[in-house]
């Protein structure tokens, strides 16, 4: 419940200070005066989006902070699961800065507005004339119902699986059109596959040797004719190049036993008669061995054309990057051979899922229509407590063809406030009045699940009077014993039934309006509420009818 209220610097309320007890807190003030202020200041604190607009002092930020006493709703695990500090009387803080930028805070800790919003949901329902309008929505009749069930549990159970589902079916999904796509070109990736395998491409450096053998295979014969002229200047000949550095080394030598100082060159032109002697030999064998074989030079040409062919056309200029290739392409043939498997797999896991979602479906449809005869008799009977003796509700269920996040279960609050009269939808049968006493036999039922802390009730009552604004506010009466209820009236009857009285004024200071609140004590009570039997000129009568609406208000 909501135990405290701080506002500073919002529209017209400087500083505000509010407490707030259990039961029926009534607040009441003049048009104007700030209510509606003050439930806009409450709203920040429960995740709604502001702007600096709402400044009253630009120079200075706003700040709106709630104390909640939440010993009792088992809100731990949101706070574990979120990270946050758990207190039993948790405060919830908004400051909103000069530029607009805004700030939120649980017991000190930053956090998201989505957060704050999804715990100010679990703690307070705001409810204005306007708000019965949600009353004709299809997904807030389903989620009343879900709250009367209090099966969070399964819910989320099934739209775990849920969740789970639409996964399976999307990645089947892109996975048939992917298979679609990839049939399209196997025969493609399969014909370069094989002319890549064909090609037998094992080493990296084949396409060098190969470029080498062809410039030999080609120039063959000249190769051969010239070394067999150069291994004749060598060897051959009375003149030939070997005999005549072997006679030189010879001389030399003996001089070299003469003169000492010659040993070195000596020694020196006999290594070159040596070195001379031995390249005779190699050209010899390199001579001999250089055979032109021209069906070599064919399979050459051919093996090199393969290569080049292929090079060229993956635009490439290494065997390696063709071999590359090649193993892409068998990763796409791979891939293709395995989709058959994964769509297999994947439209398996689909009926399993779809299997769990009925099992889990049928369970949340028998707990509805378990709960839809309750509420109906529920609503009734408050409705007939509310001068419409002769009301009709009944909550029409069927299952859709598809399942949503909710499961598959359609529902439609039907009503007709007058006998004879046939059941429609609620938006083309209900007028307004008939709409918030609709809604309040709806909320009320709620309260005895002991479901939210708090409820406000926004001058829900406007359209009734007299008796029927008397037995509204037993209503709430009644619901003030499970939860803290905090109704904005005009109607003295039901001002007359609360625990606690706030009135909310304006109050002019220095050419400045502020917006005030008071708690009422007993004498200001009977006082408030003979002007709002009376108006601002308080006649005996209204003041004795006012303590009498105090005495009788349980």
């Amino acid at each position: 419940m909501l135990l405290h209220l701080s506002i500073s610097n919002y529209a017209l309320i400087d500083k505000l200070e509010i407490n707030f007890r259990d039961g029926l807190t009534i607040i009441t003030g003049e048009t104007g005066a700030g209510k509606s202020i003050l439930l806009g200041a409450l709203s920040l604190i429960l995740g709604k989006r502001a702007d600096s607009l709402v400044l009253n002092d630009k120079s200075e930020k706003c700040v709106v902070e709630g104390t909640f006493h939440i010993k009792d709703y088992g809100l731990k695990n949101f706070f574990s699961l979120h990270e946050l500090d758990y207190e039993d009387d948790t405060v919830i803080r908004r400051e909103i800065s000069q530029n607009g930028k805004s700030r939120s805070f649980i017991n000190d800790t930053p956090v998201t507005l989505d957060l704050l919003k999804d715990l100010g949901e679990q703690l307070i329902d705001i409810h204005s004339q306007h708000k019965t309008l949600t009353l004709q929505d299809a997904k807030f009749q389903l989620a009343y119902i879900d709250s009367y069930t209090q099966h969070d549990d399964i819910i989320h159970q099934f739209q775990d699986e849920f969740n789970k589902y639409n996964q399976f079916k999307s990645e089947l999904a892109l996975l048939l059109e992917k298979e679609k796509q990839s049939k399209a070109d196997e025969d493609y990736y399969r014909f370069q596959f094989e002319e890549l395998n064909t090609a037998n491409l094992n080493e990296d450096n084949e396409q060098e040797e190969l470029e080498n053998e062809l410039s030999l295979l080609t120039h063959a014969e000249e190769i051969k004719s010239n070394l067999a002229n150069v291994l004749a200047v060598l060897n051959s000949g009375e003149q030939n190049m070997t005999s005549g550095l072997k006679e030189l080394s010879i001389t030399l030598s003996k001089i070299a036993a003469l003169h000492p100082a010659m040993d070195d060159l000596s020694k020196r032109l006999e290594s070159c008669c040596i070195e001379l002697k031995d390249i005779a030999q190699e050209i010899d064998f390199a001579e001999q061995k250089i055979v032109f074989n021209s069906l070599r030079l064919e399979e050459v040409n051919e093996r090199l054309n393969i290569i080049y062919h292929l090079q060229k056309k993956h635009r490439v200029q290494t065997i390696n990057e063709l071999r590359k290739i090649k193993e892409d392409i068998s990763i796409k043939l791979g891939f293709i051979n395995n989709l058959d498997n994964q769509i297999n797999d994947l439209q398996k896991s689909c009926i399993t899922s779809e299997n769990k979602l009925k099992e889990i479906s049928t369970i949340l449809t028998k707990n509805r229509k378990k709960a839809i005869a309750k509420i109906e008799k529920g609503v009734l009977d408050v409705l007939k407590n509310l001068a419409i003796p002769n009301a009709e509700f009944q909550i029409a269920h069927s299952l859709l063809d598809e399942y949503n996040n909710w499961g598959n279960d359609k529902v439609v609050f039907l009503f007709n406030a007058n006998k004879g009269g046939a059941l429609n939808e609620i938006a083309k049968v209900a007028s307004g009045g008939e709409l918030a006493r609709l809604m309040l036999s709806i909320k009320s039922l709620i309260s005895e699940k002991k479901l939210l802390p708090t409820i406000i009730f926004d001058e829900i009552d406007q359209g009734v009077s007299g008796e029927i604004a008397d037995k509204v506010g037993n209503i709430m009466k009644k619901m003030s014993e499970t939860m803290q209820v905090i109704t904005i009236t005009h109607l003295p009857q039901i001002a007359s039934k609360g625990n606690a009285h706030l009135m909310v004024y304006k109050e002019i200071n220095q050419n400045t309006t502020f917006t005030r609140i008071k708690n009422l004590n007993q004498e200001e009570r009977v006082e408030e509420i003979a002007k709002m039997l009376s108006g601002n000129e308080l006649s005996k009568a209204a003041v004795e009818n006012a303590k009498v609406l105090l005495k009788n208000k349980n």
